[in-house]
């Protein structure tokens, strides 16, 4: 399943939104320094569809808040 996921770097509190089946917007503490903004959106996702976090690839846009997600769901 691919979703597409807008990122917010530096917020208060940690959260996902569902603006549709396929977009999201997702709210994370930590900075978009040396990927700590990637590893916490990865285990926000984790968390959010209840998959490992080896099952959530980010396929594009690494150095982006607009990024392209894989998730590996059976």
């Amino acid at each position: 399943m691919k979703i597409s996921v807008k990122v917010k770097p530096g917020a208060k509190k940690e959260s996902l939104e569902r603006v549709d089946d396929t977009n999201f917007i997702a709210h994370v503490k930590a900075p978009p320094v040396e990927g700590k903004a990637n590893e916490a959106l990865v285990r926000l996702l984790s968390d959010y569809f209840g998959v490992p976090k080896s099952k959530v690839l980010i396929i594009r846009g690494t150095a982006s808040k607009y990024k392209l997600v894989h998730l590996l769901i059976q």
